[in-house]
């Protein structure tokens, strides 16, 4: 099973933004443990973070199987199976990535640091939400282990 992790945008700032709210755990160290899990799980685990909303769903539809376009990462270039999506401030605002999502059919669960229905009234509404297989929030770094954990179960249930 291949899963991709998409992060949105400024989240290569994590370890140094408000760190009151996002704590002071880099992206990569996130990426790092995900990659354990992941070999512990026996599944291929590929990350990518982006700050261009544009670049992000070119990278979705080459995730669901459609031709990639021609600034997507080679190894985003590849079919996967599901993913995570911290779309951070996007998840707010982008019906385009919803519909992306959506459009190539590629299940996901929703994935946050902080709990998004505790915090300003602009961030408790989720445009993914409806199209998500589940969402994790408020965990910290840790939501990204439950979510990578629990949608391998779910798809390894609805394969057998």
């Amino acid at each position: 099973m291949r899963i991709a992790v998409l992060n949105g945008p400024n989240l290569n700032l994590l370890g140094t933004r408000e760190p009151a709210v996002y704590g002071t755990t880099t992206l990569a160290e996130i990426e790092a443990r995900l990659m354990d899990v992941a070999a512990e799980l026996g599944v291929t685990v590929v990350c990518a973070q982006f700050n261009h909303e544009g670049d992000l769903i070119d990278a979705v539809h080459a995730l669901g199987g459609r031709p990639a376009a021609p600034g997507v990462a080679p190894e985003l270039r590849l079919k996967a199976d599901a993913a995570l999506v911290n779309a951070g401030a996007w998840t707010h605002t982008s019906l385009a990535l919803r519909d992306a999502l959506v459009g190539v059919a590629l299940p996901f669960v929703e994935v946050h640091l902080s709990n998004i229905y505790a915090r300003e009234p602009e961030r408790r509404h989720s445009m993914l939400a409806s199209a998500a297989v589940g969402s994790v929030c408020g965990f910290g770094p840790s939501s990204y282990e439950l979510a990578l954990r629990g949608l391998v179960a779910t798809r390894r249930a609805t394969r057998a």
